[in-house]
């Protein structure tokens, strides 16, 4: 038996026989060509490229009808570099110039480009050689005969385990036979990652060495949630989790979708929802969420080396108020600048920057596209019910900034002869130490909070949510965080200024007992957690959580913290005990 973790990516347990994904790089033979078979060779390569742009073309196309048009985008990088001369062009020349084969022309130019990625040392160029070589693989199968699409070969339910994934991977993934998704390299933001995790089955990446001593049919766990992987797992740890499999997927089925969110004495939640794509929503009504307390907007930017345009984004947030039928949208603008995007963008990407110019910093210093967008949102907001967030705000100054910009475009639109909605509530996230610190004082200017644990765990603690090495220090549970959450909460509730949290433990139901405690009434989580959330929520009274809350506040060590969470939902939910699973590893 091996036990492996890596990073969480999407929750959810699977036990299924293993698919490994051969993605060894065949090595071509530097073969030479008659000069009269040459030309040949150009016309075989200019037919592979063009079966390479069909196929990508399809692979979008599933994307678009699977997912979302924004996730599709993810290939127009893929059909740019297929159409740009400045890339096959040599290859070309390569080949009537040295009288090479078309398939060692190509293999030798991608690959020389992806390690010059490679060797630029950031994450941003490692994504970009991946593409390369995708892109390789993909006109080498053509050239050479080859049946590319492994994956087709799937006939029954496995996890697919893999060194990395591409999108172009990703985008074949059958939803009904892929119960998973494990890989040893990648992050939580990776493109693959991010088409995977929203077909809903639990992935786990950066698992480090894990393919190379697999085969096809060993029996694999995938526990999405603690981001563990279990290989050839005994019988007794197999039986464990397929009790624990078996339980979730009880209580699933006897957990209410839809419903009103109230505690036991009486008191009513409201419970929002976390999107990326506007068919979200649809997910969201199914489960009786309360409206969208987080809209991530990047998105459509991360996926194109074009900005999108005004009209485009335009489409996508009207189309998301009119799909909510009046229930509130909280649109978060741009989260840029610690992504693949906005470095690959600089002809330096910055050392750091989780500590540099990202959100609502990168906003005001590209007044151009921060304007668009907020133009964007502003023409949509007569279809519903708006709310308007800053990313990432650390100080007074930059709230004012950016709140003073938006009620300029809005004027702006309005002199243009544009309906804007009057009164758009406009908040921040509080996502920094220093802005809840001063909660007190940012209360006095903004319309609403949502506290965003993701990032103020990781500043918090400084760890770097998405580096393995360092995930156990990573938690929720941690008293200084805690602390900080309660800071904020009171100042709101001082100046009467609404409040939710937006983190990931918002959908963790070993949180929400604390959560509502501390004095939160409004959290916002992933659409699909929402039904046991409100099983918890159904379950207690206010004045059990405030007790729980006030022993939490007297503990200093996050692993005290965490087992007392454990046990009090335990005796709220007994069904769901898997404390077997945890001792596993």
């Amino acid at each position: 038996m091996n036990i492996t973790h890596g990073i969480p990516v999407a929750p959810g347990i699977a036990i299924a026989p293993a698919f490994v994904l051969d993605q060894t790089r065949e090595r071509i033979a530097r073969d030479r060509v008659a000069p009269e078979a040459c030309q040949e060779e150009v016309e075989a390569l200019n037919r592979a490229i063009a079966a390479a742009v069909e196929s990508v073309q399809a692979d979008r196309h599933r994307v678009e009808q699977d997912l979302s048009p924004e996730a599709a985008q993810i290939f127009d990088v893929h059909l740019g570099l297929l159409r740009d001369d400045a890339l096959l062009q040599p290859v070309r020349d390569r080949i009537l110039s040295d009288g090479v084969t078309a398939a060692w022309a190509v293999s030798d130019a991608f690959h020389r480009l992806a390690e010059q990625f490679r060797s630029m040392g950031s994450a941003v160029f490692r994504d970009k050689a991946r593409d390369i070589l995708d892109l390789e693989r993909r006109v080498l199968d053509e050239l050479l005969g080859r049946t590319r699409a492994r994956l087709a070969q799937v006939s029954e339910p496995v996890v697919l385990l893999a060194h990395e994934l591409t999108p172009a991977d990703a985008a074949s993934l059958t939803v009904d036979l892929v119960r998973a998704v494990v890989t040893e390299a990648g992050g939580r933001t990776d493109h693959a990652s991010i088409v995977a995790a929203a077909l809903g089955v639990p992935v786990v990446v950066g698992c480090g060495d894990l393919v190379g001593d697999l085969q096809d049919g060993d029996p694999v766990i995938v526990d999405g949630t603690r981001g563990r992987v279990v290989i050839r797992a005994d019988d007794e740890v197999m039986a464990k989790y397929r009790r624990r499999l078996e339980e979730q997927e009880r209580f699933r089925a006897s957990v209410p979708r839809i419903g009103r969110t109230r505690t036991a004495c009486g008191v009513d939640i409201q419970l929002l929802g976390n999107i990326e794509f506007v068919r979200e929503v649809d997910t969201l009504k199914e489960v009786g969420g309360d409206g969208v307390g987080l809209y991530r907007t990047e998105f459509s930017y991360l996926t194109s080396d074009t900005e999108p345009d005004e009209d485009a984004l335009y489409e996508m947030y009207s189309s998301a108020l009119k799909a909510l039928d009046g229930k509130p949208l909280t649109l978060r603008t741009l989260d840029l600048g610690a992504d693949k995007y906005t470095q690959a963008m600089k002809i330096e990407p910055e050392r750091n920057p989780f500590l540099g110019l990202r959100s609502i910093r990168h906003s005001l210093q590209n007044l151009g596209m921060f304007r668009r967008q907020l133009r964007a949102i502003l023409r949509a907001s007569p279809h519903g019910s708006l709310r308007v967030m800053f990313p990432l705000v650390t100080t007074v100054g930059e709230f004012r900034q950016a709140k003073m910009m938006l009620l300029d475009v809005a004027e702006e639109l309005r002199d243009e002869g544009h309906e804007v909605a009057r009164d758009i509530p406009i908040g921040m996230m509080v996502e920094v130490p220093s802005a809840a610190i001063m909660a007190a004082t940012f209360a006095r200017a903004a319309d609403f909070f949502s506290i965003g644990t993701n990032d103020l765990i990781q500043y918090t603690v400084a760890v770097d949510r998405g580096n393995e090495r360092v995930a156990s220090l990573y938690t929720a549970s941690s008293p200084a965080v805690l602390r900080l959450v309660k800071t904020v909460v009171r100042a709101a509730q001082r100046r009467k200024v609404p409040v939710s949290l937006c983190g990931e433990c918002a959908g963790d139901i070993n949180y929400t007992m604390l959560l509502l405690g501390l004095g939160l009434r409004s959290l916002s989580l992933v659409p699909a957690l929402i039904p046991r959330v409100r099983e918890v929520i159904r379950r207690v009274s206010l004045e059990d959580c405030e007790r729980l809350a006030r022993r939490v506040g007297s503990m200093d060590s996050e692993r005290r913290i965490g087992l007392l969470l454990r046990n009090e939902l335990l005796r709220v939910l007994p069904e769901i005990d898997d404390e077997d699973v945890d001792d596993i590893g």
